[in-house]
């Protein structure tokens, strides 16, 4: 007993620290106003209206957030609001989510028969994976939650802990609906490579069944036809404009499909995705990629170049058996390299090069200069009322039932609903640039009687209906 725990105690120290960095960097970011509605704001409020005991509806979208992605498990993080509202409750379950996942990686590479130094080489790996880093920029995603509980859950199949197992992957089909594809194509997995015939037919089944009750019952159910699945098929508009069209599309005209899947987008992704571990991988250990085929054959599909990136959250299901994969790999004395120094090297090369941590001195100081004064005006805002302003503050005050944002494209005509209208002449969001249309709107609030400016500072305007 004392000796393994003398085994993991780097493995702690990994945890403990990575938790720490990405924490900070995701708190830094929001302070410096680089956060958006999108998507912090959005899970923001959701979670702590849950926690004041009222529907979490939208009122960026106009649903309630379970009509978004069936996300169940933001209803056990309302509890931390409960103990106090605030957004770094958040980044704190996102930054231990992603450094938990050090744990069950090194787990799963001891279990492999890999030595200490590798499975601490493969740990490593999975913290200076870029997705990691980047992920944890880009605001909040539960999807984070999925990582470690997917690893989790290969862990408990190996070990034959039914109940474990079971626990890890309803907590991943509650992260997300489309993730219980990647359950069903880890069941399969499970069923004919791994032999684990029980846990593959338990994935296998329970996965289909909730994307079924998730796609055709929850999300309709709480959202209508606002937040029908098919509002994401823009993604997807060069096959058609619905389900059936797109359908018809695979079947009678493949090559279309084809041209985009073998495209140079699509190229470079994969290389992007497969470079940081590329080390580790040969063609025999390829079979724990099986589980990662929904997710990938989803981002090449798609004409959404957000799907092919490695700084948002299209890719974290993928992860998991990439390193799965490497594993294996590793297991079986192949990949190109074998010592812990050469792969930490790679690993942090690849951290270098595709990381996003230079933001911090580039791009995520272009708002300095209205930074104290937008501070000042938010700190006036006293209760609770209703708020239009731009999607860079909007996650700074969404503690509240209405906040709305200021888009020239789809202007609010009656702006005596709103108790607040907060706004930053200069630096005017992250969509929907038109810093004349904000100008065009504090001379129209100035000319309202129903309103008084409150705040004036650095092209900074706070105004209060009287």
């Amino acid at each position: 007993m004392g000796k393994k725990l003398n085994q993991l105690a780097p493995v702690r120290w990994m945890i403990g620290v990575s938790t720490l960095i990405l924490f900070a960097c995701s708190s830094l970011r929001h302070e410096l106003f680089q956060s958006g509605a999108w998507d912090l704001g959005f899970f923001d409020q959701a979670v702590y209206l849950i926690s004041q005991g009222k529907p979490p509806i939208s009122s960026f979208v106009g649903f309630h957030v379970l009509a978004d992605h069936a996300a169940l498990i933001l209803y056990p993080l309302a509890l931390l609001y409960k103990i106090y509202p605030t957004v770094y409750w958040l980044f704190a379950v996102q930054a231990v989510a992603l450094a938990l996942g050090t744990l069950p990686t090194w787990y799963l590479a001891r279990q492999a028969g890999l030595k200490e130094s590798q499975a601490i080489a493969l740990a490593t790996t999975y913290l200076l994976y870029p997705l990691i880093f980047n992920i944890n920029l880009f605001d909040f995603h539960p999807d984070v939650i999925a990582v470690p509980a997917i690893l989790a859950a290969v862990l408990a199949a190996r070990s034959g802990n039914i109940w474990w197992f079971c626990g890890s992957i309803f907590i991943v089909l509650g992260c997300k609906a489309v993730f219980a594809l990647s359950i069903a194509a880890m069941g399969v997995w499970l069923l004919v490579f791994e032999k684990r015939r029980l846990y593959g037919a338990i994935a296998l089944i329970i996965g289909l069944a909730w994307f079924a009750i998730s796609t055709k019952g929850i999300i309709p159910y709480f959202g209508g036809s606002a937040a029908s699945v098919e509002r994401h098929i823009y993604r997807y508009s060069y096959l058609g404009k619905s389900f059936p069209e797109m359908a018809q599309t695979f079947l009678f005209k493949p090559g279309i499909v084809l041209e985009k899947v073998l495209s140079f987008d699509n190229l470079s992704y994969l290389l992007l995705l497969f470079v940081p571990v590329i080390w580790g991988l040969s063609l025999p250990a390829m079979t724990p990629l099986v589980a990662a085929i929904p997710p990938l054959a989803i981002n090449l599909i798609a004409d959404y170049q957000h799907q092919k990136d490695l700084v948002f959250q299209y890719s974290l299901p993928i992860l998991p058996f990439l390193l799965l994969a490497a594993i294996k790999s590793l297991a079986a004395g192949k990949g190109l390299l074998q010592n812990k120094r050469a792969i930490i090297l790679w690993s942090l090369i690849a951290f270098l090069s595709l990381g996003k941590y230079g933001f911090f001195w580039t791009k995520y100081l272009s708002y300095l200069d209205t930074w104290q004064a937008t501070r000042d005006a938010i700190a006036q805002i006293k209760t609770i009322g209703s708020i239009y302003t731009t999607d860079i503050i909007a996650p700074h005050v969404t503690h509240r039932q209405s906040i709305k944002l200021i888009d020239a494209n789809s202007p609010i005509k009656d702006l005596t609903e709103f108790d607040y209208v907060l706004l930053n002449v200069r630096h005017t969001g992250l969509w929907s640039y038109q810093p004349e249309f904000s100008a065009s709107l504090v001379q129209k609030l100035k000319n309202r009687s129903e309103f008084k400016l409150s705040y004036q500072r650095d092209d900074v305007y706070l105004f209060i209906k009287t």
